[in-house]
This record gives C-alpha cells, sequence and structure tokens, in this order.
C-alpha cells in the first residue's frame, strides 16, 4: 500500500500519529483475533458433541423406524424457538433459550400405544437439530468474524505498520539532508562574508 505524504514535518507529524494508532490498536487485535479464535473452536466442537447425540438417539430408535409411517406429520410441530444474543469478542451470537412445540389433539384410545414416546422422542430429536444448527450460525458468524480481524491484523501487521514507518524514515532522511544542505549553504555564505571582510 502506497502511503501518501509529503515532505514536511506536518505530514511527519500526521503519520507518526497514523502509526502510533495502528501500534496500539494491534495488540487489541491480535486478542480477538485469538479469543474469536478459541470461541469458533468451541462452537465447533459443541455442534460436533450434538450431532453425535443426534446420531446416537437415531440409532437407538431405528429399529423401530417402520413404525413411524403411521405416525401423522401435522401431530408435533415447532411453534416457537426463542432465543438470546450475546456478545463475544464484539460479535452478538445467538444462544438457544427454548424450543416450544405444538401437539395436535388426538385420541389416545383410537391411536397405537407407542405414540406419547413418539411424540417424546420427536421433540428431542427436534430439540437436538435446532440447538446444533444454532451453534452452527454461532461458528459461522464467529469464524466470518476471525477472518475479518486476521485480514486487518495482517493489514496492519505487514502492510500499514511497515509503510508508515518507511514513509516516516524518508521524510526523516529528506528533512536531515534539507537542514545539513542549509548548514552548509550558511557556513560557505559566513566563509564569503569573512572573505569580503578580510579583503578590506
Amino acid at each position: 500500500m502506497a502511503i501518501k505524504f509529503q515532505y514536511n514535518k506536518t505530514s511527519l507529524q500526521q503519520l507518526n500519529k497514523q502509526l502510533q494508532i495502528r501500534q496500539r490498536a494491534l495488540p487489541t487485535l491480535k486478542n480477538k483475533e485469538s479469543a474469536l479464535r478459541a470461541e469458533v473452536k468451541k462452537a465447533k466442537d459443541e455442534a460436533g458433541r450434538l450431532n453425535k447425540k443426534y446420531e446416537e438417539a437415531l440409532g437407538k430408535y431405528r429399529e423401530g423406524m417402520h413404525l413411524w409411517t403411521e405416525f401423522p406429520d401435522e401431530l408435533v410441530k415447532v411453534s416457537n424457538v426463542t432465543m438470546t444474543y450475546r456478545k463475544i469478542a464484539g460479535v452478538s451470537t445467538p444462544e438457544l433459550d427454548q424450543v416450544e412445540f405444538e401437539v395436535s389433539s388426538f385420541l389416545v384410545f383410537n391411536q397405537p400405544k407407542w405414540f406419547s414416546e413418539g411424540i417424546s422422542i420427536l421433540k428431542e430429536l427436534a430439540s437436538l437439530l435446532i440447538e446444533r444448527e444454532v451453534f452452527l450460525e454461532k461458528m459461522e458468524l464467529l469464524d466470518y468474524a476471525r477472518r475479518k480481524t486476521t485480514q486487518k491484523v495482517n493489514l496492519y501487521e505487514k502492510v500499514q505498520i511497515p509503510g508508515y514507518e518507511e514513509a516516516i524514515r524518508k521524510i526523516k532522511r529528506f528533512l536531515e539532508d534539507e537542514e545539513n544542505l542549509s548548514k552548509s549553504a550558511q557556513k560557505i555564505v559566513k566563509s564569503r562574508q569573512q572573505k569580503q571582510k578580510e579583503a578590506v
């Protein structure tokens, strides 16, 4: 990134100020990046754990799968999913509070005995899937923020800070050279004036 500057003290002060802002922000950004990385891993692990739990629950009920053809689709529905949002390292992430189900009325005596248990099984499986989805969404949000933070860290660390340092070095050299030339010019003028005085 080419940093625009002028060879004067005002530009030098502005560049110093921008450099200090970035140098102060860099440790905070690095801490945010590592915190986000840890939270992404936690969310991924939790989603994996819930997926495993779901697969185990599904496996437990697999032998009775053929009975589910008798189960009416509209008997159990998810009526409401309540979530709260919590900030993690400045990122608003979802957390599951509650899953509410709507169970249609049915006559117990007209249906197979296992329907009541089937309702509980469906609620358990649906709750696990919904909770897993919430953790996957949380992981995606946190990972997106982590990638953005990593980009900013790299931009500061590898591009902007070295760019500002190089620009400051160039301005300082230029100002030093200008000062040296000015002093040399003053010495030459002084020695000429002294020679003229001596000649008189």
